[in-house]
């Protein structure tokens, strides 16, 4: 263990980046007025149009100033339940339930160009060839535009349902389910890359032409549904009432593509992050010469630390295990004392996808040697030894022996016999087993168990996520509980991400893998493969909790979106 002696920690990093706080009017969040659920974008000259499934309208759209014109105002009942949007000279498409259909850009009046054997989602011309996504049917169809053959069949790249948008040699998909955009080859369907957008539920998406030229906007639409509390004046008793309203806007997603390292960013946020522990003993107790550690935020490819600083008492720093930790001393810690501690720090959050196919991982090195005796072994109550655990890391991957074929497959076998509840203690993973309901944290302790029963070293990565209000700036946010997710390693390459439990969302599959090997930006990386806070004394017979003596204090505040990094290229 090192340590460093530093009363109050400062990291030296470059200067701090400006949010758009003030947003520019090509990069700003578009909210057109009158739009319920938007489902579809496509860009006609130098306007973006919308399609609002629920009206039926096709909205031309001023990105600068959210002005929306109703286009189709005497043929709303054809779009009415319609998804998809595409443009390709005077002709506009888009698809309603089994159908495809085109018509003008001069009246708006559909003809009929295919229909399916399944359900339509999305729809994307280029030249003499029509793109069509189903969800029911797993495959992006294409068809030659004049005869309306059919060409060939793309697999889906995700689970959920789908839109579609060209630009060049790309066919581009943003799946509602997966929250991912992804970039394929045109022609092959082959995956160049995929990122994560930084709200829920991504409707829609299209390329729209930048007015200084440099590059264009990716512009995503969102619809869905907002909880609010309305207030009732009908109902003196209890006039708040929560309820729900529609809610779909249009936000630009920013790109970085790191092709070396194999991994794509989003989105970023500038975020302050405090943590602090309340002296509140619920015993009379005296302690001497106590050390309390608070793990500290992690650098990573998606997480920079650009500052950290004490909260009430001074601290100096430890590294343990290569990770960050503040240490609070206390000579004697008075049974009436009361005091606040803790640490803040500025954060930049990004959006994270990581590339590895199972072909990338065929033929690994060694593993290094320490692993063996840190990742590989039953050291946190895993129930490892126990025949209902053993069975099921057998049953988990059948005769695979691929790294992240494994991985991938103990995760869903995982999500097919539990389901997620918040419990009021962690059970160890044979106990969660059988009863069939676990908290995230029971879950981490499940996957661990089976993944290191296979060869998989992996650890347990936390410990906050900061509540994804992305427009929320400089307002206090308290996260409602704290979150475990795990991180696996592959040998060669290093520590890559798994959610426990979000992707949890369907009952027996498919599941999304929006989160394997993949972080949103909200995500608050502490403590990897450490405990998050400890403390030690010299007292003999002092028997005494954290949970005991204190109460802690998380807040996150967003200050503001970053502006895209000047690497990005689209």
């Amino acid at each position: 263990m090192q340590t460093s002696h530093a009363q109050s920690v400062v990291k030296p990093s470059d200067p701090i980046p400006t949010p758009l706080s003030t947003q520019d009017a090509w990069s700003r969040t578009v909210r057109p007025l009158g739009a319920y659920a938007i489902q579809g974008l496509a860009v006609l000259g130098h306007s973006l149009i919308a399609l609002d499934s629920i009206r039926g309208y096709l909205l031309r759209i001023d990105p600068a100033t959210d002005n929306a014109t109703v286009l189709n105002s005497c043929q709303v009942d054809n779009f009415i339940g319609a998804t998809g949007l595409a443009v390709w000279q005077s002709s506009l498409w888009f698809a309603r339930e089994e159908n495809v259909y085109v018509c003008s850009v001069d009246d708006f009046a559909p003809q009929l160009f295919i229909t399916m054997p399944y359900e339509v989602d999305g729809v994307a011309v280029w030249e003499s060839t029509v793109y069509v996504s189903s969800q029911k049917e797993g495959y992006i169809s294409i068809f030659e535009r004049q005869s309306r053959r059919l060409i060939t069949r793309l697999p889906m790249p995700g689970v959920g349902v789908a839109n579609l948008s060209i630009r060049g040699e790309e066919l581009w998909v943003c799946d509602r389910l997966e929250q991912t955009v992804y970039c394929l080859d045109r022609a092959t369907g082959e995956q160049q890359f995929c990122v994560l957008t930084p709200f829920e539920f991504p409707t829609g998406l299209a390329f729209y032409p930048s007015p200084d030229q440099k590059r264009d906007i990716l512009y995503v639409s969102y619809a869905g549904e907002e909880p609010y509390i309305r207030d009732n004046p009908n109902n003196l008793e209890e006039p708040l009432e929560l309820t729900f309203r529609d809610r779909t806007f249009i936000h630009p997603l920013y790109i970085q593509h790191n092709a070396s390292d194999r991994y794509t960013l989003s989105n970023g946020y500038l975020i302050e992050m405090s943590y602090a522990e309340e002296l509140l003993p619920l015993e009379e107790v005296e302690i001497h010469d106590l050390e309390w550690r608070i793990a500290l935020p992690t650098e990573t490819h998606r997480q920079k630390i650009l500052r950290v600083e004490s909260i009430g008492l001074p601290f100096t720093e430890e590294l343990q295990d290569g990770q960050r930790v503040a240490v609070f001393h206390f000579d004697t810690l008075k049974a009436q004392e009361r005091q606040i501690f803790g640490w803040k720090a500025l954060l930049e959050v990004r959006g994270i996808k990581y590339a590895l196919t199972p072909d990338d991982v065929d033929t690994l090195p060694a593993m290094p040697a320490d692993f063996h005796a840190r990742y590989l072994v039953d050291d946190d109550e895993l129930a490892m030894d126990t025949p209902v655990i053993q069975q099921a890391a057998k049953a988990a991957i059948g005769t695979e022996t691929n790294l992240l074929r494994k991985i991938l497959k103990i995760r869903n076998y995982v999500y097919d016999r539990l389901s997620y509840s918040l419990t009021p203690h962690i059970d160890t993973p044979d106990t969660v087993w059988e009863r069939g309901v676990g908290s995230c944290g029971e879950y981490v302790g499940v996957l661990l168990a089976l993944a290191r029963l296979n060869g998989i070293a992996c650890r347990t990565v936390g410990r906050y996520k900061c509540p994804a209000k992305a427009e929320q700036h400089n307002v206090p946010l308290e996260p409602d509980y704290n979150h475990v997710w795990i991180e696996f390693y592959v040998p060669g390459y290093g520590w890559l991400p798994m959610e426990s439990n979000p992707d949890d969302v369907v009952e027996r599959g498919p599941y999304p893998t929006r989160f394997f090997m993949g972080l949103p930006w909200y995500h608050a990386e502490i403590g990897k493969g450490i405990p998050f806070e400890t403390m030690t004394t010299q007292n003999d017979g002092v028997d005494v909790s954290i949970g005991e003596l204190a109460i802690n204090h998380v807040r996150f505040t967003i200050l503001g979106e970053l502006p895209p990094e000047d690497t990005v290229s689209l």
